[in-house]
């Protein structure tokens, strides 16, 4: 039996690829993916030269790659008409500034230019103003201060409350036989003041305007104290007029002496008056208050 020849078998023809830049691509390996790889037999073929790695990659970074197409043509116009006008119209608008302004529009700028520039000016002049009378209540304030602390110095010097330094002399009355008495001692100290001195003191105790003087057995009582001579008598005040009115015929020194006395003044350039007074209230005076002008 004669057998009929067969034909060889005719070669599978696989599809054709698709074109580049359209095949899909699965990221393991980066290889293209044949769309009959899912068939029934599913046998997996070696990478071929065109499936490389290297080709892969030149393919995806291809098709990330912009690609001049009509809309990316026509955007890119688009753009670069509108930054041209955007320019022209900046460039339009600082070329023109005041140039294109009407009369009635360019005096309305310039008043309420002058305008700002006199309120500026009003506020420079009031903030000065403020300033100088800051400096003037100040300077005042410190005025005040330092005269009524001089007056306060002064009111204590004279009332026996603080001590106080100057020239002035050292009155010293010797009486051995105790004939020396209390108004010749007071007629003493109204002459150191009618000569002007400012601080007396007796041996140790400070006269002031209330200081009252009384004889005893020993001595003398100054404001009920008890001072014995010889009697130094301290005066602050102009030396040499308060040493000549210590030597005024038929004064200080002739009483002194007639009683059997005797009178040393010594013109020193510092004497210390350093016996306080403690201050008292007064028991009926009252002081007036000051109208306000």
């Amino acid at each position: 039996m004669t057998e009929t020849p067969r034909e060889p078998d005719e070669p599978v023809q696989s599809p054709a690829p698709a074109p580049r830049g359209v095949e899909p691509f699965l990221f393991d390996g980066l290889r293209p993916r044949d769309d009959d790889s899912a068939g029934a037999d599913g046998a997996a073929s070696g990478p071929g030269p065109a499936d490389s790695p290297q080709r892969a990659w030149h393919r995806l970074l291809r098709a990330g790659s912009p690609r001049a197409t009509r809309a990316n043509v026509l955007a890119m116009v688009l753009a670069g008409a509108l930054g041209f006008a955007i320019i022209a119209q900046v460039r339009q608008t600082s070329l023109e500034g005041l140039e294109n302004l009407r009369e009635d529009e360019l005096v309305r700028i310039f008043a309420g230019v002058d305008q700002d520039g006199e309120r500026l000016a009003d506020e420079i002049r009031g903030l000065q103003t403020s300033l100088e009378l800051l400096k003037s209540q100040s300077t005042n304030e410190a005025e005040a201060q330092r005269a009524a602390r001089e007056r306060l110095e002064a009111l204590g010097i004279l009332a026996g409350t603080v001590a106080a330094a100057g020239p002035g002399i050292v009155l010293t009355v010797s009486d051995p036989d105790n004939k020396v008495d209390a108004p010749t001692i007071l007629d003493t100290v109204q002459e150191l003041r009618d000569a002007g001195a400012e601080a007396i003191q007796i041996n140790g105790e400070r006269v002031a305007a209330d200081t009252w003087f009384a004889d005893t057995e020993n001595g003398l009582s100054v404001s009920g104290s008890e001072v014995r001579p010889p009697y130094v008598i301290k005066a602050i005040g102009d030396a040499n007029t308060l040493a000549g009115a210590m030597e005024i015929p038929g004064g200080v020194t002739a009483t002194v002496r007639r009683v059997g006395g005797d009178t040393d003044v010594q013109i020193e350039d510092e004497v210390k008056v350093d016996a306080l007074l403690t201050p008292t209230s007064p028991q009926y005076a009252r002081p007036v208050p000051t109208p306000t002008p």
